[in-house]
């Protein structure tokens, strides 16, 4: 029975050899993974005829494919065949003469790379709205933020206040020389010490404390964030003050940034998270920034998410006048 499974195996390969077109697709597909599109481009066959002549090959073991968003890869990896298909497709390979007929497949496939490298818009009109889904696969859901994060100083010192659960500190942690990540709860900060684990243990310090009473030391970090916390603070500008107070700009820093909701009308957050503000304004940010010292604010508003509940968000960044 091994003996008969071993015999179909080989002739199932041999006969998937048999046809001139498929011995070229196998050719370029050993030194280049191609869709089943642009092995129709490069061969001058419709798809349907492509795809058949791929599924035999696959079928008898000589490709392995890829799929990748709506497009389907093909590719004749050697390592990957087994030693006996290997000493076939050497040999067959040996025997494959140069043509005009070959020289063309080269030309053509020279193209289509070309295209591939060239056009990025061909790339992004096959993948279309997959793409996210794409990139998220391929690097994870954080790499455009983390990759953001490296505009900020390897070696700065920054104070997450109000750290919550930790999801900025955790951000930040791999992004910057420390964190001092900050919160009046101890349970969020049990949370936060959970969320960021063994990976934040040289680089995160866990502090209790309030924004209004930082337990930070005069001019001891470069930039501070604050992130939902300003509208559980009475005074905005003596808040925003108490964070001026530990930067410092000996290291290009003095930076200070707040993420907060902008001016809304939902009073039940008063009642619900105990808000002590209603969001706020433009005129209202820079204001505040102005009375605790600091230069004009850049304040973006942010643009809300499909399926988010809440208010609208602003981020205000500003630098010490110091």
């Amino acid at each position: 029975m091994a003996r008969g499974a071993t015999s179909n195996l080989i002739t199932d390969r041999l006969s998937a050899l048999s046809d001139a077109v498929r011995l070229r697709m196998l050719r370029l597909l050993e030194t280049q993974e191609l869709s089943v599109g642009e092995v129709a481009s490069v061969f001058q066959l419709p798809q349907s005829t492509v795809s058949r002549h791929l599924s035999t090959l696959g079928k008898a073991g000589w490709l392995v494919k890829r799929q990748f968003g709506t497009a389907t890869y093909h590719s004749l990896t050697l390592d990957d065949l087994d030693e006996e298909a290997r000493a076939v497709w050497v040999v067959v390979r040996s025997q494959i003469e140069r043509s005009a007929e070959t020289d063309e497949d080269d030309r053509r496939l020279a193209g289509v790379i070309a295209d591939r490298k060239t056009d990025s818009l061909s790339f992004f009109g096959r993948v279309g709205g997959e793409w996210d889904a794409i990139r998220n696969e391929l690097f994870g859901e954080r790499i455009t933020a983390l990759g953001l994060l490296s505009l900020v100083s390897a070696d700065w010192t920054v104070a997450d206040i109000g750290c919550g659960t930790g999801n900025a500190a955790e951000l930040l942690a791999g992004c910057v020389g420390s964190v001092i990540a900050i919160d009046p709860s101890e349970t969020m900060l049990d949370a936060a010490r959970k969320r960021i684990g063994e990976r934040g243990a040289d680089t995160v310090d866990f502090r209790q404390g309030s924004i209004e009473s930082l337990p930070l030391d005069d001019q001891s970090v470069d930039a501070a964030c604050c992130f939902l916390e300003k509208n559980h603070v009475d005074s905005q500008a003596k808040a925003q003050r108490e964070i001026a107070r530990p930067l410092t700009d000996e290291n290009g820093g003095g930076v200070a940034l707040v993420i907060d909701m902008s001016r809304h009308d939902r009073s039940e957050y008063r009642r619900e998270m105990g808000h002590k503000h209603l969001g706020f304004t433009h005129e209202e940010i820079t204001a505040m920034f102005d009375k605790a010292g600091y230069g004009v604010p850049l304040i973006r508003d942010l643009p809300g998410e499909p399926d988010a509940k809440g208010p609208g968000l602003f981020a205000a960044a500003a630098r010490l006048k110091r």
